[in-house]
Formats: C-alpha cells, structure tokens, sequence
C-alpha cells in the first residue's frame, strides 16, 4: 500500500509525472542489513505453494479470510513478520503441512536475536501500515496495562456497535445544525435541498492549504493510553494497531476538505487539499473517545461541553480549519425497474468481527473514502474526481475485484480498462445516473461524509452486477427473496430504520423523499 511521506514526487524534472518504482519499499522500519533468510524463504515458500496451486492473491485470500493486501505482504520478506494466525490459515490452505510454521518459528527467533543487537524500539508513535506480529510481547507493569484496559472499555463502550451514541452526540448541537430527522450534522450549504448531478459538483484544488493542526486549547493526552515502555501514545492509530490489533489498518494519502461552497446554481464547489488517513483517522477517533468516556462518568447521560474539552475546542464542526476533514463518499445503488416492478436497493451488514465500529449496522454500499489510488502525483491528479472514486468502490464492493492500492506500476486508464470502461459506457448511454447531495457531518466522530445515489435501469444493473459478491472485507450484503437487493418502499425503510447507521438513513430517507427525480418514472 502506498503512503504518502510528502512532496516528493512535486518538482519533477520532466514534463511527465513519474510514478514510483512498484514494491521497491515496504514502507516498514528495516533492520539493518538484509531481511532473516528464513523470513526471505517463508515468503519464498508461500508465493511458490500459491503458484504451484495456481491460485492468485485475490483468491487466496478469500479462501483464507483475509484482504490481499495481507497476502501480498506474506510474500515479501519485511521486519514484521505475519501474524501467527495468518501462518497457519496460510499453511492449511496449501498444503504446507506444517511447513511454513516452522519458517516462521525460526525467523521469529532470528528476527528478536538481530533486534536485541541492532534495533531500538519504535517510539515514533507512526505507523505506515499496521499489522505486525505480537506473539512475543513481553507483559507490561500493572499500572500500564490498567491504563490500556480501562483505555480498551472506553472504546467499546456499550452503544458503540449501535446508533445510540452517534444519536445521542447529535444532540450537543442545536437544531439548526442538524439534519432533517436530527441522525447527522449539516450546515446551511452543506446539504442540498435537492439532488444534483454529480458532475455539477465542482472540485477545485487547494494547493496552498496550510497544515492542519489541533486547536491549541485541545487536550489529547487523556485519550491516549500508556505504552508498554510507559510512556503515553502520541498517536491514537498507533494505540489501536497494538491494543485492537485489527486484522488491516493501513496508512494512505486521501483528499482533505478545506472549503465548500454553494454556488448561485444550487450546487456546490468543493476545495481539497491533501491530507492522510491516519491524520484524520487520529482526529475523529479521539473526539469519539472523548465522548465515550464522557459518556461513560456521566451516568450514560449525555455529557455537556465542559466535560468535553476537545470537541469544545473545536468548535464549528463545519469550519475546516479547525476540524480535519477528509470526506468519504456514501452511495446509494438504486436498481430501477419498469413501473410494475418497482425499484430495489443494495445495503450491506458491518460484520461486528471485521470492524471496530458499527458492527451489526447496515449501511448503503458502495461506500469507501475520497483519495486517489497512490501517493504518485500522476494518480493525485488522475483520480482527483468523485466519479472515478466511485467507480473504485463499484469495482471493489460490488465485484471483488482487489483494491487499487498504488501495487500496480500503472495509473488507472478509466476510459479502457474493465471495468471501468463499461461503467463509462453505462454513464454515456444514460443508463446509469449519479446524483449528489451535498455533505454531512456524523456526530459522534465529527467525520464528514458526501451523500450520493447511483441510479441503474434494471438491465443494466443486471449486465453491470451479474457476478455481484455476497461478502466483502467487512461485512455481507442482505436481500429480499433471494436477491442481494431491499425493496425501495417507505415500509421497508421503516423496517430497516434501527439497524441502518445515522447517514445511510438520512440518505435513505432523502432518496425516499426525492424519489419522482431521481428514478425519473
């Protein structure tokens, strides 16, 4: 996975933007000298069984559980070995009989014997790619490991998994600030009283966007664990690679919010500048920490600003410079049938398994966050489009197809390559409208959002999604009557309306609203 380090690739001095070479760097801390030969021989060994069995990384790692960014850094020696558990899913599944344990064993003993010579820890607080090996942490002294588990039940306080939280944040800012239906945060401008086409929406780039930095009156330190060499975190996604451990969390460069504006037309002009995931990330975990633990001293009441000094801090959580915004894009799909048949939606369960947050909620599908597929500043530019980003989700969410995570030497050539190509062609002929709704703000992460709605007529949904995929990374698509799609009917949304997350219902609500525009009958 490319993570962007800065402007390294501004100022070239050819006329040609030039990508990185692929795979040249992991983006992980190196030991000095070359990787462990057993640790060179287990990446060896599982690309060789993966070949020989004559699977790609995608298909393995279906069969195994895991993303194939997990596979692909399988197969190249790093310091961070994989995860025991990924061994062993690795090992059964081709067959090694044992083998590719064994590997791992011995480059997990030559990895700490160099280390203990060579390497001193990591007190960064950074992390490019998270997922690591942990089988050898050593236990930390009692008041540290009280600071993280106390650390640990704030974050999965009861009504994270729900919408009890997010509903009860929402409720902090008055009702001017809210949303129709009160689920989300929307400025004045932000929310458009009506859909418009997605191409209406004008994106500027903000080239000389200053560095964003938390308020100074914010306190962060209480909302951070101890580390094990007892000293505090200073970086809240570091916090969760060691104490959530989740199975992916990785570090890439992403499009941050710095101005939105309504234009005479009643659309909008959206400027961008760059920002990472872990930045924002960072930022919108912390305020929900904030909030949780607050939450939590209050009784289960909801807590006033006083007690939440880095919300307070921030202020207007429409105002992008003093919250750091990176503003995913939500789509709904709408397949349109004749009149008698009606439409149908797609919405997809968050596996509470996969996900730190939301589990068990539903939520509308494609969603995925606004940034390019690489650091490269030929795919800034190429991909700097909500449309483009959309199409990646399609291809991701709805087909499988592997992530576009900057591994391919290549940009993306959207008007040629599949299936990309189709999705243009589906645009062109206008059997596959975008519309868009403007921007929302979550109120329990402070993490804005851009609402949007694919409408597909029937056949071309059918062409377009005829190998749809039943689960994904996070989670499985639910369906009525043995399709992967809900009916588009008030009774339905109703019905869905406690499991649904607060922006998928607002969009929901507002497609249902707007309906006679959008499906054009």
């Amino acid at each position: 996975m490319e993570v962007f380090h800065g402007d390294d690739e501004e100022g070239q001095s050819s006329t040609t933007p030039v990508r990185p070479a692929p795979n040249t760097s992991d983006n992980s801390e190196k030991v000095h000298g070359a990787p462990e030969a057993a640790a060179t021989r287990l990446a060896d060994e599982i690309r060789h069984r993966r070949n020989q069995a004559g699977m790609s990384q995608p298909e393995l790692a279906r069969l195994i559980g895991y993303t194939r960014q997990y596979v692909s850094h399988a197969e190249r020696p790093q310091t961070n070995l994989p995860s025991l558990e990924l061994v062993r899913a690795l090992d059964k599944t081709l067959k090694a009989g044992g083998l590719l344990l064994e590997l791992r064993e011995v480059a997990r003993q030559e990895r700490h014997g160099r280390r203990d010579k060579t390497t001193p820890p990591d007190t960064s607080g950074n992390a490019d790619h998270i997922s690591e090996d942990h089988s050898d942490d050593v236990l930390p002294p009692q008041h540290v490991r009280a600071s993280q588990e106390e650390w640990l039940r704030v974050r999965n306080a009861p009504g994270v998994r729900g919408r009890e939280l997010t509903e009860l944040a929402a409720w902090l800012y008055p009702e001017s600030d809210r949303a129709a239906g009160g689920h989300v945060l929307a400025d004045s401008h932000w929310l458009l009283e009506e859909p418009v086409e997605l191409d209406s929406v004008k994106l500027r780039w903000d080239q000389d966007a200053a560095p964003y930095a938390l308020p100074e009156a914010a306190p962060i330190d209480g909302l951070l664990p101890l580390r094990d060499e007892d000293n505090r975190y200073t970086d809240y996604s570091r916090a969760v690679r060691d104490l959530v451990r989740p199975r992916l969390l990785e570090n890439r460069l992403s499009y941050r919010l710095t101005g939105v504006h309504g234009e005479a037309d009643g659309t909008l002009a959206l400027r961008f500048g760059r920002t990472t995931f872990f930045e924002v990330f960072n930022v919108k975990q912390m305020v929900a920490h904030e909030f949780k633990k607050a939450w939590l001293l209050s009784g289960r009441q909801i807590p006033g600003f006083e007690m939440l000094p880095l919300r307070a801090a921030i202020g207007n959580p429409f105002d992008p410079a003093r919250l750091l915004m990176s503003p995913g894009i939500n789509t709904l799909t709408i397949r349109r049938g004749s009149p008698g048949e009606g439409a149908s939606f797609v919405l997809h369960e968050r596996d509470g398994g996969k996900v730190a947050d939301g589990g068990g909620l539903c939520h509308v599908m494609p969603a995925g966050e606004f940034q390019p597929s690489s650091s490269a500043s030929v795919d800034i530019a190429n991909d700097f489009s909500l449309w483009r980003n959309i199409m990646r989700e399609f291809s991701e969410e709805f087909l499988g197809n592997p992530e576009h995570d900057g591994c391919n030497p290549n940009s993306i050539d959207y008007e040629n390559s599949e299936p990309f190509a189709r999705f243009e062609l589906a645009r062109d002929r206008g059997t596959l409208r975008m519309w868009h709704y403007g921007l929302v703000v979550e109120p329990l992460e402070l993490g804005a959002l851009q609402l949007t709605v694919a409408v597909l007529d029937a056949p071309e949904f059918d062409r377009l999604f005829a190998n749809m995929v039943s689960t994904n990374d996070e989670g499985s698509v639910i369906g009525k009557g043995g399709t992967k799609r809900i009916p588009f009917t008030e009774e339905a949304i109703n019905r869905l309306e406690p499991r649904l997350t607060a922006s998928a219902l607002t969009l929901l609500r507002l497609a249902w609203r707007d309906r006679a525009a959008l499906l054009r009958y």
